[in-house]
């Protein structure tokens, strides 16, 4: 019994933390709603189809011209950045024709660490921090070592790098 003890107290510790790419659902669902509603108030609007349509993966724009295509994306994109999300998680792809003579662009949502990034942030890790191991796990990444300051540093490079996606740091422990 007393040589279970000893033992547990002379293993080492590991700290480690996730990488993350997500946003708040809600928080898309309030942007894309005062985005409607500035664009059903707006004069150049008037008359004009202008739709904004939300699903779990990707917003689709709806409008007469490219010209409005363009202003709704930017009344979304002031209306997602006021409410503190990261304009990264928007990927608008190109119009395309929809029906009845208008236009139609898709954005994308982004979840997750897509796998390239993720392969690129390991090696970064590796090379810059010898002493921490990262592991891809699905579409995030586990960062781990035996020294907090070392993982802080991590932290710290990470986010002062410029990356497609935005990342945030969970399950510290």
């Amino acid at each position: 019994m007393v040589t279970k003890a000893v033992s547990l107290t002379t293993m080492a510790t590991e700290f480690s933390f996730d990488v993350v790419s997500d946003f708040d659902q809600q928080e898309m669902v309030n942007a894309v709603d005062q985005a409607r509603r500035e664009i059903g108030t707006r004069y150049d609007f008037k008359g004009v189809t202008a739709e904004i349509e939300l699903d779990k993966s990707a917003i689709t724009l709806t409008s007469s011209s490219e010209m409005h295509l363009k202003a709704i994306l930017d009344v979304l994109q002031s209306k997602v950045h006021k409410r503190g999300l990261d304009l990264r998680v928007l990927d608008p792809k190109e119009p395309e024709p929809a029906a009845k003579g208008t236009l139609r662009q898709k954005i994308e949502l982004r979840r997750g660490i897509p796998e390239e990034l993720a392969k690129e942030l390991q090696k970064r890790i590796k090379t810059g921090f010898p002493k921490a191991q990262a592991r891809i796990q699905g579409d995030q990444l586990r960062v781990s070592a035996r020294d907090k300051d070392l993982l802080q540093s991590i932290i710290q490079e990470l986010k002062g790098a410029e990356l497609p996606a935005p990342l945030q740091f969970t399950n510290y422990r």
